[in-house]
């Protein structure tokens, strides 16, 4: 078996996009880590890879560009759109679940919430 044959079969189309063979990983995954700078041990750490599947991941990423940047923008499209829907979906009840009473008893936790968020609030401006 050549290796690009080889790298190809630890490459593997599933319902979730291309995956690598024997894990839960997908090629988008990995680019995600790449776009963030991220070396490739450590990707290959995070997502508890081997050697071979992360080299396999890498090589074919790179020998497949074109193809694959294609798809992980429709990924990236599709991630947007989900997070945008629970995002909507939920506007009125984190809104509704806002304006509910304290339980009593955690009025101090409550208090240091709020001091921290103004802290992030002054910090933003």
């Amino acid at each position: 078996m050549t290796s690009a044959t080889n790298q190809q079969a630890l490459i593997i189309p599933t319902e979730r996009g291309l995956t690598i063979a024997g894990t839960r990983t997908s090629l988008y995954d990995v680019i995600d880590l790449l776009k963030a700078h991220y070396p490739p041990k450590l990707i290959r750490d995070t997502f508890n890879l081997t050697d071979a599947q992360i080299n396999a991941a890498l090589s074919y990423i790179k020998a497949n560009q074109s193809q694959v940047e294609a798809e992980y923008q429709e990924v990236l499209q599709n991630r947007e759109e989900i997070r945008r829907y629970w995002e909507d979906r939920n506007r009125e009840r984190f809104a509704r679940i806002a304006t509910m009473p304290h339980k009593p008893g955690q009025e101090g936790f409550w208090a240091k919430l709020e001091e921290q968020r103004a802290r992030r609030a002054a910090q933003k401006q």
